[in-house]
């Protein structure tokens, strides 16, 4: 099979698509013929050492595909079902190993593109706005990088659940995004000089002074002290990524100091440590993509020698909604 390996860690140019015998089920695995393999943030930070990994390594995790093969102690799949996944390591590949723990069958209704598409940033927006901080009506809202994968996801989910989400984009076509998905106030951040304290002004004036009740932070080393200062008292700020670079330690004072503040850094992991929490959240997403509810944007695709490039786009901002790649 091809397989696109990281050879050490570094940046986009690291990778690159060679011939790698092709896996072979553990007893609880699955072989899965790659449809579309997601593109993700995680992805990056795997390939450029910032998380420990083992070099060289087959790049991704998320994917959607057709069963080819079980293993013997599978029981709930069988050769040509169809499953997507959020937690498969080597899924840049034509074939990979995933867990039956892990696969998401995948209904009828549902393309491999959105299928792929759904896992990791889908799961990701599920659990910020229902479980993380739970959002109701009434709830103010601000979501970084509106425009993105989990960005256009989370917008959606929020605003059903009544939210007014105030949203911040780099450009006047992702503003035109983040609206459609449901934000009702959208901040362009590259017109501003100092986000740091021009971003909460703009916020606090969209709030009547008071601030919003939480912020999902996807972005932050450039963010999170704009972020920290959008808050209403006892707001949360939910730091769920770091596309910008890891945030340096803080002064939990501050946190005092501001209006006895909530901060938080969640994973997927833990917000789907059981199959049936993995199942719900997935089930929920799939259900609203059937129905017409929810929208999957897949914002760009890539075939797997073209692989860095998607990484550069990804982390570049040059990006919409999901970015795949298909084998």
């Amino acid at each position: 099979m091809r397989a696109v390996i990281a050879t050490r860690a570094g940046g986009p140019e690291v990778l690159q698509v060679t011939d790698a015998p092709d896996p072979e089920p553990q007893p609880d695995e699955v072989l899965v013929r790659v449809a579309a393999a997601g593109v993700n943030f995680i992805d990056t930070y795997r390939r450029g050492g910032v998380y420990r990994m083992p070099f060289p390594h087959v790049v991704g995790s998320e994917g959607a595909g057709e069963v080819v093969a079980v293993g013997s102690e599978v029981t709930a799949l069988t050769p040509g079902d169809r499953v997507a996944w959020a937690s498969a390591p080597g899924s840049y590949a034509e074939l990979v190993t995933v867990k039956e723990r892990d696969a998401l069958p995948v209904p009828a209704g549902v393309d491999d593109t959105t299928a792929a598409a759904l896992p990791l940033q889908g799961m990701t927006a599920h659990y910020l706005v229902v479980s993380t901080f739970p959002v109701v009506a009434g709830h103010d809202v601000l979501l970084h990088a509106g425009a993105g994968g989990v960005g256009l996801l989370a917008t959606q989910l929020a605003a059903a659940r009544g939210a007014r989400v105030i949203s911040t984009v780099g450009s006047p076509d992702k503003e035109t995004l983040a609206r459609a998905a449901g934000a009702i106030d959208v901040i362009r951040y590259r017109e501003l000089s100092d986000l740091t304290t021009e971003l909460p002004a703009l916020v606090r004036e969209l709030t009547g002074g008071r601030g919003v009740d939480v912020v999902y932070d996807g972005v932050g080393k450039d963010t999170f002290d704009a972020s920290l200062a959008s808050l209403a008292r006892r707001g949360t700020l939910v730091l769920f990524g770091a596309s910008s670079g890891q945030v340096p330690p803080v002064d939990l004072q501050r946190l005092n100091a501001a209006g006895s503040l909530y901060v938080t850094r969640p994973t997927l992991g833990d917000y789907t440590a059981t199959r049936d929490e993995l199942l719900w959240r997935a089930s929920e997403l799939f259900d609203l993509a059937t129905a017409g509810a929810l929208d999957v944007r897949v914002g760009a695709t890539f075939s797997l020698p073209d692989a860095a490039d998607a990484h550069r786009a990804l982390e570049g901002r040059a990006t919409t909604g999901k970015v795949l790649l298909l084998p």
